[in-house]
């Protein structure tokens, strides 16, 4: 069920890219891809067990290499910027793909704050769970004060906690509005908050919406749009930290996060016409 205060995006397909416009793989290519992603999951599967039992680096480094071999079996190039912080604290970052997912835990593996669906997603919701994923009922504003806490408390343990403050997917050309909830559990906790910029580009360098998770298409309908793309690259740009225990105020720590990563993500060039729609529903 929506509510009136559920975080809803104006992306849909009149986002994504222009038949034609992209250059787009080979069905023998896309069949590769998909067949290496199938075997990936079906190694998930025992790799979730593992590490159920696994501490440390070793657990560490394996989860890091099974996301980043994902990426590569759909033919995604991977670009990683800036410096990464090996202590606890609040990441956050724009919401694009179910790419956005598997990008950040191909850096440094973290407790995600997630949808509940998440819980049924193959293979992905049991490695999730083994990674201490946090979720969040997205239709129950009764729900939100306990996953601050939840939140709260796991970074106070120090570990890295990831969400998505738009709380919904956007184009990745536009982007939404910050909510300042999950930030309170950074200013609660006193630890530092850690804006991620994703960007998804042509193999050029043209920023492109192809990944986008937007409208009504299904996870399936997604997953084929990306196998069908050629020369897909995922740049992700570690940005300055905030003093969340400093600036002391979830909504300025919300501005602040969401202004760093806009200044990334967002084109300076003209914009398309859907794109100038897009910003003043947004505003």
């Amino acid at each position: 069920m929506i509510h009136a205060w559920s975080p809803v995006s104006p992306c849909g397909p009149g986002c994504l890219p222009k038949p034609g416009s992209l250059r787009r793989a080979g069905a023998h290519r896309v069949l590769l891809r998909l067949t290496a992603a199938v075997a990936l999951m079906l190694l998930g599967v025992g790799l979730a067990v593992v590490l159920a039992v696994l501490r440390g680096r070793l657990r560490t480094a394996l989860v890091k290499s099974w996301f980043r071999a994902l990426l590569r079996a759909f033919g995604v190039r991977f670009v990683v910027r800036g410096e990464r912080s090996a202590h606890g604290g609040l990441v956050v970052t724009n919401h694009v793909s179910w790419l956005d997912v598997v990008a950040l835990m191909a850096v440094q593996p973290m407790r995600l704050l997630a949808k509940t669906e998440l819980r049924s997603w193959p293979v992905v919701g049991p490695l999730a769970a083994r990674v201490g994923t946090l979720y969040i009922d997205r239709h129950r504003l009764s729900a939100l004060p306990e996953a601050v806490r939840t939140v709260t408390g796991a970074l106070r343990e120090g570990s890295v906690v990831g969400a998505f403050p738009e709380g919904t997917t956007w184009c990745g050309l536009a982007s939404g509005t910050y909510r300042p909830a999950v930030f309170q559990a950074a200013v609660d906790a006193g630890v530092a908050v850690r804006p991620v910029a994703l960007r998804f580009t042509t193999a050029s360098g043209a920023p492109t919406t192809a990944a986008a998770f937007v409208g009504a298409a299904t996870l399936l309908e997604s997953v084929l749009a990306v196998a069908r793309v050629r020369g897909l690259v995922v740049e992700l740009s570690v940005l300055p930290e905030l003093d969340a225990a400093a600036i002391g105020d979830r909504r300025e720590l919300a501005r602040r996060a969401e202004r760093a990563v806009a200044a990334v993500t967002e084109p300076d060039g003209p914009e398309e016409p859907h794109l100038v729609e897009l910003r003043h529903v947004a505003a």
